[in-house]
């Protein structure tokens, strides 16, 4: 039995190359030649590779979501809900304007715009934003069973006892799509931090207490 030829290139690196095209240009305006000129690898190794365009896209958000792990796992580490919060907002404002990289985020970027042929990219874009925000959900949810306890003196939770984990999460979600339309638009990293700011200001919190004497 004949063994298949091996790839001439290098997968994670095509990847990264592809990722910063559908990043800048969306899915429909990343065409076939941008795309195999940024790989370095002609249209039948890309099918080859990946089955298609829209495989293609596929296997770039999977090697962006690698990238960004580490990041979710810092933000998740939050002592209380406040502070994954306000993690999650701050590194969305620098992120979204790291020169090296586009601005924006590529999980808004990629879909802003698509036609015939591609309806289907929209709704994978939003299935993985959907599982930042399960994870976000999942932190609050925690977050009131352990009642947010800090160390020190204070006893009382960080969250407001009314404070729905989900809507929380839906929230941040939200903010950080907005925040990501604003990076690609040409808003800097101050005017980011700013919509973090004020966003911040709207998170629900308990009222603080002192423990006992």
């Amino acid at each position: 039995m004949t063994m298949g030829r091996p790839r001439a290139f290098c997968t994670e690196k095509a990847l990264d190359e592809a990722m910063e095209v559908f990043w800048r240009h969306g899915y429909d305006g990343a065409t076939l030649a941008m795309l195999t000129k940024a790989m370095g690898i002609k249209p039948p190794s890309l099918y080859a590779a990946f089955g298609s365009k829209e495989g293609l896209l596929k296997a770039a958000l999977d090697r962006y979501a690698e990238r960004r792990s580490a990041h979710m796992r810092y933000v998740l580490a939050g002592a209380t809900a406040r502070d994954v919060a306000e993690r999650f907002l701050s590194s969305i404002a620098e992120s979204h304007t790291d020169p090296a990289n586009p601005p924006g985020c590529l999980l808004v970027q990629g879909g802003l715009a698509c036609g015939a042929g591609s309806e289907n990219i929209p709704f994978e874009l939003a299935a993985r934003r959907a599982q930042t925000e399960a994870e976000l959900r999942e932190r609050f949810v925690r977050a009131k069973a352990e009642g947010d306890l800090t160390t020190g003196d204070l006893t009382t939770g960080d969250l407001a006892d009314d404070a729905d984990p989900a809507a929380l999460a839906r929230f941040l979600s939200t903010v950080a799509s907005g925040m990501g339309v604003l990076a690609s638009s040409g808003a800097d990293r101050e005017a980011l931090r700013e919509v973090a700011r004020v966003s911040l200001g709207a998170f629900p919190r308990g009222d603080a207490t002192t423990g006992p004497d």
